[in-house]
């Protein structure tokens, strides 16, 4: 299968401390990879690295075969690298109608026609009206993004983020704060994007991530502790030690 991301030995150090660790990993073309490990392990340092929020102290991320280590976080997204965040990133007052108009508009290169109103552009309203229908916003598009159920503020964030049209989606604990009998419906439209759309997912939640992804990698102290197909990571003993396990034996497992 066609590599999408990979990063080679990707290291950052804040002084003494070290949250990536050599970390060398691929994800493939409509991967639904989930990244997971204990609190501290390093996750959410690996999708700011990839973003291009912090820099790298050594390694390099490659997207599409190119070296993009250099690369501003702005043009990351243009060439196809989007994240949500665990805390929502959205405008309050708009509403998701006027929210995806203006991530389409940004994407098309007309967000700056001040002087045409927002979503007039013909190629605009029918990108909207998909991803509406697509994340299950229609019956509220009209509502300020403040007034919405949590779910629903979650459901448009990543909408908002497939908007950009990307290549990689790195979610990053997309269910945290949502009432768990809504959790579900976030996976499967996720779970339902297009195969060329890559996912990268940070997430806690086992039983979630076991019915989601088809790959994982466990991160621990800020190195690839284990990776492989959801059966091999779930049936690994030193996986088990390092979630389940206390004291000696899941100090063994994260160091042996």
């Amino acid at each position: 299968m066609t590599t999408v991301l990979e990063t080679r030995g990707l290291l950052k150090r804040f002084g003494g401390i070290t949250p990536t660790d050599d970390v060398s990993i691929q994800v493939e073309k409509g991967a639904r990879r989930a990244l997971i490990g204990p609190n501290g392990a390093g996750k959410t340092t690996l999708i700011n690295l990839l973003t291009g929020v912090l820099e790298p102290t050594a390694g390099s991320i490659w997207l599409d075969g190119q070296d993009i280590t250099q690369l501003a976080p702005h043009k990351r997204v243009r060439r196809g690298i989007v994240r949500t965040f665990q805390i929502n990133q959205l405008f309050s007052e708009l509403t998701p109608l006027q929210s995806l108009a203006l991530t389409v508009s940004a994407r098309l290169g007309i967000s700056g026609c001040w002087h045409k109103p927002l979503g007039r552009d013909a190629r605009v309203a029918p990108a909207c009206e998909k991803l509406l229908g697509q994340f299950h916003l229609t019956d509220v598009m009209n509502q300020q993004v403040k007034q919405l159920a949590y779910g629903k503020r979650r459901l448009l964030e990543i909408a908002t983020a497939l908007a950009c049209e990307p290549r990689v989606l790195l979610l990053d604990e997309p269910v945290a704060g949502v009432p768990e009998g809504e959790r579900q419906e976030i996976f499967d439209i996720v779970n339902a994007l297009p195969t060329d759309v890559s996912v990268l997912l940070i997430e806690h939640d086992m039983d979630l991530v076991f019915n989601f992804a088809s790959s994982v990698t466990v991160l621990v102290n800020g190195a690839v502790f284990a990776e492989g197909s959801v059966q091999a990571i779930s049936n690994n003993p030193r996986v088990k030690a390092v979630y389940l396990g206390e004291g000696e034996q899941a100090g063994e497992a994260a160091h042996g």
